[in-house]
Order: C-alpha cells, then structure tokens, then sequence
C-alpha cells in the first residue's frame, strides 16, 4: 500500500518561527493574542485559502485543521476552505464533549454532500483540563475516553440507515440517524493512554501517533495492533503519524531553517512553555515532553529528528529535518513500521508545502512509495 500525504491548516496564525506563528500559546489561552508585529500571519480565511491551495497543487490528500479555544472553529473554517478548493480533503479535529453524536453525524452527511465526499474526522478527547473546563466539561481522563466510546458508537449507528438506540454511562439516543450519508467520513484517532488506545482499536480507521523515533514507537504500534485484533480489528486499522518537515535541497540548508524556528525564543521563553504543558495529564504529551528534557542540547533525538518545536509547542513536537532524500529516508523507515498516512506541518505552511511538493514527493514517487497519481508541481 502507498502512504498517503496529508498537510495542516494553521487556523491560530502562521510565520517564520513557532513564536511568531503564534504556536507556544496552545498551552494556556491566557497569553494568546493577534500579535500585531512584522512576520506574524492572521489565520484569514484568505490566507487559510492560499495554505489550502497550496497543499492542493503540491500533491496532498487532505489538511488538517486543529480544535481548541486557541484556534477557529474547524468545522465552519473547512466549510470555507472546500469551497476555494478542489481536490483536498479536510480533517476536521473536534471534541466528543463540545457536540452531540448525533448532530456531528448530521454535520459530517451535509459536509459529504456538499463537497463531493470530502471529509475526514479527527477525534480529539482531550488531555488538559484546563481546555476541557473551557466547554464545561469536568469530567477526567479516564470518563472522557469512555464517554468518547460511547460517542463513536452512537455516530456509527446514526449513519447505518435505520434509526439508531444507544443507553451509555454519559451518552444516550433514541432513534438517532442522519440522513443521505452516501459516503462515511473515516475516523482517525489518537492517544497513547491504555484507554486512548482501546477505543482506537474498536472504533479508529486510522491510529494517529506523534513522531517519536522509530525504535521507540514500534512497541507502542504493536500494542494497537494487538488490541485491535482482539477487537477483530486488524485488518480494518490503519495507522499514521504526525509531524513537522523542514526539507531543503541539502541538509546544512535544513538544519539552518530548523534552528532559525526557535532562534527567536530565550530559555525563559521555553521555561515558560514546559511550565504549562507539565499541567496536562496526556500520555502522548507526556512523551513529547520526554523526548528533549525541555533542553536545547539534545533536540536531534535520532537521525533527521528533530525535537525543536517541542520546545514551545504542545502536541505534535517533533520534526523530520533533513535533504529531500534524508527525509524520504525517514518516511520510509516509518513506512516500514506499518505507517500509511502522515501529517506534515511547516513554518510557514504557505511556503513550506510548495517546498515539500517540489522536493520531498518526487523523491517518494521515484522510490514508489506514493500513488503515481499524487500531484507534483515540478512533474
């Protein structure tokens, strides 16, 4: 199976580093504002369109698009952004907790049916409290992935044709359906939690990871895999990751571009932002966290891995940096791990996905590792 190439939409703002592109404010709402300085993007819906089309014309399959107070909705956003596009799918990343299964399957029909099928859905249950509290939800770790099972059985049911009944702990319906689905969004999931992790197996068509090195993260697939096939799942789970890229035509070249992300951060700065991501109580950003110390002396965490945006990001912190033959080399080793689908993001996501469609794909392509049908702008 070829892998599949998916970009981000950064619906917080975008620049040149990770301060600028307004990216350490995802640990704490208190502290984000519209910068109003040189190099800083606006998350507008016609800057969002040229990141859209530019992902489009550089041969991804679809975009990714956050959910949180620290962003735009994703849902209205992607609505706009299928209509300046094409092609390009939207993952559309919402809480379990913030909407009701059965008008998320009503959402997700009418989304399909107006764009031609061209949604995915990217479950978020939620790991800092803080956040959660923010949509009045008080509930821990442990009831959220349980109401979140709950939740994907009952959006299941709503879109098999016949009303749906569902009884759980904190979800319920009676007749639930949602009409005209002619094509079911794929669901993809994440978490590294055991609980993260069971209802991946049961309800996940692909199992989104963060860029831990290759090593590290091969126990941990395996363990989705055996519990997916005790939920007679195996053949049903794909899997996928997500990551930043900073490709250029050498490696010197990249390794300049990537230190130049956090050039403009002081150690304050960083201290500040490990301060806040240490309130969380996720597994996956625990991990993260793990991977740099919150140090600057060890960011090359394995050979093209980077840790740098992990320093001042929560979530995905991680980044493949390298010449476009050393990074399809990464993509590679991952794709032998059993990872299909990736989630890139770059600084700026305007520039960097032109640079990723020029350099990188074509080298996947030659190596057979993607579709022959994936667009290229220098084909």
């Amino acid at each position: 199976m070829g892998i599949k190439l998916h970009w981000y939409l950064p619906t917080h703002g975008d620049g040149r580093t990770l301060l600028l592109a307004g990216d350490s404010k995802q640990t704490d709402l208190l502290t984000y504002s519209h910068p109003e300085r040189p190099g800083y993007r606006a998350p507008t819906l016609e800057y969002l369109g040229q990141v859209a089309r530019a992902a489009e014309q550089s041969g991804f399959d679809a975009a990714l698009t956050p959910t949180g107070t620290w962003c735009d909705d994703s849902w209205i956003t992607c609505a706009a952004l299928s209509q300046q596009t094409e092609r390009l799918r939207f993952l559309v990343a919402f809480r379990p907790g913030s909407v009701t299964p059965t008008l998320a399957a009503q959402q997700a029909a009418t989304f399909q049916r107006h764009t031609g099928g061209r949604l995915l859905l990217n479950i978020v249950t939620g790991g800092n409290d803080a956040e959660q509290r923010r949509f009045g939800d008080d509930l821990d770790k442990d009831a959220r992935y349980a109401r979140t099972d709950e939740f994907l059985t009952i959006l299941r049911g709503a879109w098999g044709g016949e009303p749906f009944s569902f009884r759980g702990e904190h979800l319920w319906v009676d007749g639930a359906t949602a009409l005209g689905v002619e094509q079911r969004p794929e669901i993809y999931f994440g978490g590294s939690s055991d609980a993260a992790l069971r209802v991946a197996a049961r309800h996940a068509d692909v199992y989104l990871t963060w860029g831990e090195p290759p090593p590290q993260l091969a126990g941990h697939l395996e363990r989705v895999r055996e519990l997916a096939a005790a939920a007679s799942r195996e053949s049903e789970l794909r899997h996928g990751i997500r990551l930043h890229v900073v490709a250029r035509d050498t490696a010197e070249q990249a390794w300049a571009a990537a230190e130049a992300l956090i050039a403009d951060a002081d150690d304050a700065t960083i201290a500040e932002a490990q301060t806040k991501m240490t309130h969380g109580s996720a597994v996956g950003q625990q991990r993260m966290q793990a991977l740099h110390g919150g140090s600057r002396d060890r960011l090359e965490i394995y050979p093209n891995l980077w840790a740098g945006p992990g320093l001042l990001r929560g979530g995905a912190g991680t980044a493949l940096v390298g010449s476009h033959e050393q990074v399809a080399d990464r993509i590679a080793e991952y794709h032998e791990l059993g990872i299909d689908e990736f989630i890139f993001s770059g600084y700026p996501h305007l520039e960097e996905a032109y640079a990723f469609g020029e350099g990188v794909l074509p080298v996947l392509r030659e190596r057979g590792l993607v579709e022959s049908n994936y667009a290229s702008l220098s084909a």
